[in-house]
């Protein structure tokens, strides 16, 4: 039996994301980490599709606001805080249990040896 040849988009849907010049799309794994927390909260339906867009579009005006280079270095950093307030807004985790992760992160990452894996106790 003969399979249907397979469309470019498909290929390309294969592919690892790029950026220009051949450079990988993550810079560092919490960057893609932390998008794919948000599509997994969008998933149990923790918030839409929708609410996460319109927090991201606020956290990049409120940085834009402040000063920010708007050259994309900083756009991982915008998806992080606007997933912690979506998260603190629709009660997922309080201020105070993201700051003692965040502590708790820092302290495993300062007192890991180079070379070896970050890991959180």
């Amino acid at each position: 039996m003969n399979q249907p040849e397979a469309k470019p988009c498909a290929d390309a849907a294969l592919q690892p994301i790029r950026r220009v010049e051949g450079e990988p799309l993550f810079a560092e794994p919490w960057e893609a980490q932390a998008l794919a927390l948000a599509v997994a909260l969008q998933q149990a339906g923790c918030f839409t599709a929708v609410e996460w867009a319109d927090a991201l579009g606020v956290a990049i005006k409120r940085a834009q606001a402040g000063g920010d280079p708007d050259d994309g270095s900083s756009y991982y950093l915008h998806v992080l805080d606007a997933l912690e307030r979506l998260v603190q807004e629709k009660k997922i985790a309080s201020a105070d249990l993201l700051a003692a992760k965040k502590a708790a992160w820092v302290d495993a990452y300062e007192h890991t040896p180079h070379g070896k894996p970050v890991e959180l106790r």
